[in-house]
């Protein structure tokens, strides 16, 4: 649905997709492949890379709880659309997380070789994550895209109504019987 928005409500409302699209390409995908260079020599490196998406991820639900009562409504549901996706991602970072943990105790205390653990953890962390970084990259480019043509999704409009806003126009098909 697209709704009468003020110019200044639509470069809010993008705000909080610049900030994931920010952690999913900036860090994720550009500062984990320059940092991965380094972490032959310092394995530690790597961690900016979770500490810095941890913080954006946590910032970003925040930001969303706090938009609730203090951004316009469009921008607040920008706000929400966003950390939605956040909340599927923080999942799909725990899942790594947990393989990660598990090959570790699966390594030190269960004599499991290293090579099972790697497999381990790529099939179970890290592919589904790097899939997860794929599709959120292209979900989000788009939610930026109907961010700055002041549309929302209908489920945002349906959990968050506004009756004073002004629908310009209603883009959902309709549904024909074939």
């Amino acid at each position: 649905m697209r709704f009468e928005v003020s110019p200044a409500d639509i470069k809010k409302a993008n705000v909080p997709h610049e900030i994931f699209l920010t952690n999913l390409i900036g860090n994720h995908i550009l500062m984990a492949v320059g940092l991965g260079g380094l972490a032959g020599s310092f394995p530690w490196i790597m961690a900016i890379v979770p500490a810095v998406s941890f913080t954006l991820l946590l910032y970003t639900l925040w930001r969303a709880r706090q938009s609730i009562g203090r951004d316009p409504w469009y921008v607040m549901c920008h706000w929400q659309i966003c950390a939605r996706r956040s909340r599927i991602f923080l999942f799909m970072l725990g899942l790594l997380l947990t393989a990660v943990v598990l090959g570790w105790v699966s390594y030190t205390y269960g004599g499991m070789m290293k090579e099972a653990v790697w497999a381990l953890v790529a099939g179970t962390g890290i592919l589904p994550v790097m899939v997860t970084v794929l599709v959120l990259v292209i979900v989000e480019s788009d939610a930026l895209y109907h961010a700055n043509q002041a549309k929302l999704p209908q489920w945002v409009v349906a959990r968050f109504p506004n009756p004073d806003a002004r629908v310009i126009h209603d883009e959902e098909p309709a549904l024909h019987a074939s």
